[in-house]
């Protein structure tokens, strides 16, 4: 399978793709505006009202999430024009980041989880199998290198 990588900007300290990841989306109202057009508010007054950003940060977080390849617009009226937005293959692909999200925020954050996500008959809790074996993936079965020159798993070799 492959994609088109996104246009990410490069940070300083360690090569990392949370990093990385972080420079698109690791604000607040990146991931509100996400979780509103998975919820299927696309319109930017609904996203306005759900999110509760101020309206020029909302403005400026749609254009770079259109800019960073999360979001497209669509034109739903030509007359004036307008656009609403949707996700892109990347965008849905976050989707399972939120709820990891949701499921530590519902643990750790709230008193009482505000929203059900139920698969078929009962709540959603995801885990974390192998795709490629097909185990289930437990912490202490994980290694980590990394595969920049110049660093190691403790930082900077030289």
């Amino acid at each position: 399978m492959t994609r088109e990588p996104l246009d990410v900007p490069a940070v300083a300290g360690r090569p990392c793709s949370v990093a990385g990841a972080l420079e698109i989306i690791g604000d607040r109202w990146s991931l509100l505006i996400v979780r509103e057009v998975i919820f299927g508010n696309h319109r930017f007054g609904e996203i306005a009202r759900n999110t509760g950003a101020p309206r020029d940060r909302l403005a400026a977080r749609l254009k770079a999430l259109v800019a960073a390849g999360i979001l497209e617009q669509r034109e739903y009226q030509a007359s004036p024009p307008r656009s609403d937005y949707h996700l892109t293959r990347a965008g849905r692909e976050l989707g399972s980041v939120l709820q990891v999200l949701r499921e530590w925020g519902d643990r750790w954050a709230v008193e009482s989880p505000p929203v059900s996500v139920r698969h078929h008959d009962h709540e959603l809790r995801v885990g974390s199998v192998c795709a490629v074996c097909g185990e289930r993936v437990r912490a202490a079965d994980i290694a980590r290198s990394m595969r920049v020159d110049g660093w190691d798993m403790a930082g900077p070799t030289g």
